[in-house]
């Protein structure tokens, strides 16, 4: 497949880039500036921002799957969304996050008195996102979220999949690697189980 990633240098996104080009994809990476990623093979980088609509449309053409990863504080979903349309990308797969994952019945993970005020904003925007894809009629999109504790470490490729719950160990830590989290992403753009859903990916 061809596949644009959005914010290509990030964290996640870096990560995801490589376990597209690991597995034999052509990856775009889509970049807010010049120099920021240079090119090899299979890997082409187009300069746009994430921002603008129209630029970010043009970026996006031809391609087969899109996926973003920009902080949801940096981002708009209605440009986003609106680019991912306007370009025709045929699968939209988002790297949400675990705020609005439930920890019981109707009770999400950021409406918990534990949960660190700075991190709030960031996660009311992914909640919001995720509820601006559900709210697309006909997109064929996925969003997933990873568990509590998203952090560096090994690709390991073995992690547990869940849907709305955040998913916890044995011992109740929430955690997954950047490198286990690209490879659960990956897997659903290659064998898509889970369209115009949310899911979770942790240890």
């Amino acid at each position: 497949m061809y596949v644009a990633v959005i914010g290509a240098t990030g964290n996640v996104g870096s990560r995801i880039v490589e376990e597209l080009l690991r597995r034999g994809h052509r990856v775009r990476a889509v970049v807010r500036r010049d120099g920021a990623l240079a090119a090899r093979p299979d890997l082409d980088v187009v300069r746009a921002d994430a921002g603008d609509r129209a630029a970010l449309a043009r970026a996006l053409e031809g391609v087969d799957a899109a996926v973003s990863a920009v902080k949801f504080l940096q981002s708009d979903p209605a440009v986003l969304i609106g680019a991912v349309k306007d370009a025709g990308v045929p699968r939209y797969l988002v790297v949400g996050g675990a705020g609005s994952l439930e920890v019981a019945p109707g009770q999400r993970l950021v409406d918990q008195p534990f949960f660190h005020a700075e991190w709030k904003p960031e996660a009311l925007g992914g909640a919001a996102f995720l509820e601006a894809l559900r709210a697309e009629p006909d997109l064929d999109w996925t969003f997933l979220s990873p568990s509590a504790l998203f952090v560096p470490g090994e690709r390991t490729g073995v992690f547990r999949l869940g849907d709305d719950q955040l998913l916890t160990a044995a011992d109740g830590k929430s955690s997954i690697s950047f490198e286990d989290y690209a490879v659960a992403l990956v897997d659903e753009l290659e064998t898509p189980q889970r369209r115009r859903r949310r899911f979770t990916v942790g240890y």
